[in-house]
C-alpha cells in the first residue's frame, strides 16, 4: 500500500493518508498538475466578487421597490434568489479558507455573505468540512448520501416524499435536523456535530442570525407580511431550491460510485463527484459546477477551479466526470434512478425503486 501526505501553507486544506493501490493517479500527481497559482488566493479579486454580489443585490432591490408591480415580482424574486446564491458561494469560499489568508478576513465576509440569508456560518462550515471529509462515504459523509436498500423498505411516505419530491426545500429543514438518520442542530454548541472547542464559533453565528430573524420580524410588523413575501420569502425560496438542486446534482448520478469501510479513500470519495454545466449561470454562481476539483483540493479559490480543472482533467483521464446534460433533465433522471444502494458490498451504486417493483 502507498501512502501520500499532502502538506500545504494553509493549515485548513484536508491532509490525507491514500491507498492509491486501485487508482492509477495520486493526490501529489494532481497537485503537481495544478500551476501553483491556483492555490493562493486574491485578495482583491475576492472582495471584487464580494462586493460585486452585494451590488447586484442592491440593484434588484432598488428596481423591484420601484417598479412594485406583479407582473415583476416573480422574476424579481428568480434574479434575487439567484444572486443570493451566489453570495453563498462567495460566502463558502470564505467557510474553506480560500477567501483570503486571514482566517478573520474569511469569518468577517463568511458571516456578512451567510447572515442575510439565514445561514449561521460556523455551524455550516463545519458540518461542511465533515462532508468534504467524508466525501463518497455512505457511512460518515455529511450531505446526499444514499440510504441502503433496506432503509429503503421501512421508510414511511413522509419520509419518501421529503427524500425524493421536494427535497429541493429540504436546507433549512437540514439546519436545524441535520440529514437523515443523524441527529444535532446547526445551531446550538451541545450539537454531534461540533466539538467542544468550537462553542463560541456556533454560539456567535447563532446569535447572528437571531438578529437577522428578529430584524425580518421588526420589518415585517412594521410593513406587513405581504413586505416580507415580496421582498424577502420569494428570494430565500430560490436560493434554497438553487443550494439542494446544486448539492444534489453533483452527488447524486447512477455511474458515482459510493463506499464502505475500508474501501474508502479520501481521494476516491473525492472524485465521486460530478461537474455540470449551468449555462450562462455559471459565471453569475461563481463556476460551482467545477466541484471535482473542488472536492480533491478545497482551497482553491473559485475564481481559479476552471484552470485547477483543465490541469487534471489529463491526468484523471475516464476518472474525471462532466456531463453537460441539460440541467433539468439530469434532475428528474436523477430523482428516477438514484433511490438507495445495495446493502452490502465495499463499492457501490445508486439503483432505482423499479428494482424492488420487479422482485
Amino acid at each position: 500500500m502507498q501512502s501520500n501526505i499532502i502538506k500545504t501553507n494553509n493549515p485548513h486544506e484536508v491532509e490525507s493518508l491514500e491507498d492509491t493501490t486501485k487508482l492509477p493517479f495520486t493526490l501529489q500527481d494532481l497537485k503537481t498538475a495544478i500551476p501553483s497559482e491556483c492555490f493562493q488566493p486574491n485578495v482583491g479579486k475576492s472582495l471584487f466578487y464580494f462586493f460585486r454580489d452585494i451590488l447586484i443585490i442592491g440593484l434588484l432591490y432598488a428596481i423591484a421597490h420601484f417598479l412594485n408591480s406583479w407582473f415583476f415580482w416573480p422574476i424579481f424574486w428568480v434574479m434575487q434568489g439567484t444572486m443570493f446564491w451566489a453570495l453563498f458561494v462567495v460566502g463558502h469560499d470564505c467557510g474553506h479558507q480560500s477567501f483570503s489568508n486571514k482566517k478573520w478576513l474569511n469569518d468577517l465576509i463568511g458571516h456578512l455573505c451567510h447572515t442575510p440569508i439565514l445561514v449561521p456560518y460556523h455551524g455550516w462550515r463545519i458540518s461542511h468540512r465533515t462532508h468534504h471529509k467524508n466525501t463518497g462515504n455512505i457511512d460518515n459523509d455529511e450531505s446526499w448520501y444514499p440510504v441502503s436498500e433496506s432503509q429503503y423498505k421501512v421508510m414511511d411516505w413522509v419520509e419518501k416524499a421529503g427524500r425524493y419530491y421536494v427535497f429541493l426545500l429540504a436546507y433549512p429543514v437540514y439546519l436545524f435536523m441535520r440529514s437523515p438518520n443523524k441527529e444535532g442542530s446547526h445551531f446550538f454548541p451541545s450539537s454531534p456535530l461540533f466539538k467542544p472547542s468550537e462553542k463560541w464559533d456556533v454560539i456567535t453565528s447563532t446569535t447572528l442570525w437571531t438578529l437577522m430573524v428578529a430584524l425580518l420580524g421588526f420589518l415585517t410588523y412594521q410593513w406587513g407580511w405581504m413586505w416580507l413575501l415580496k421582498y424577502y420569502v420569494g428570494p430565500y425560496l430560490v436560493f434554497i431550491i438553487w443550494l439542494d438542486l446544486v448539492t444534489f446534482l453533483h452527488h447524486t448520478e447512477p455511474d458515482l460510485p459510493w463506499y464502505r469501510g475500508e474501501d474508502w479513500t479520501f481521494l476516491k470519495g473525492a472524485i465521486s463527484s460530478i461537474d455540470r454545466d449551468y449555462g450562462f449561470i455559471n459565471h453569475i454562481h461563481h463556476d460551482i459546477g467545477t466541484h471535482v476539483a473542488h472536492h480533491i483540493f478545497l482551497n482553491i479559490p473559485h475564481y481559479n477551479l476552471k484552470k485547477a480543472t483543465e490541469a487534471i482533467k489529463p491526468i484523471m483521464g475516464d476518472y474525471f466526470r462532466k456531463s453537460d446534460e441539460p440541467i433539468l433533465s439530469a434532475l428528474v433522471r436523477s430523482c428516477n434512478t438514484c433511490h438507495f444502494v445495495p446493502d452490502t458490498g465495499g463499492k457501490v451504486y445508486y439503483t432505482s425503486n423499479k428494482k424492488l417493483a420487479k422482485s
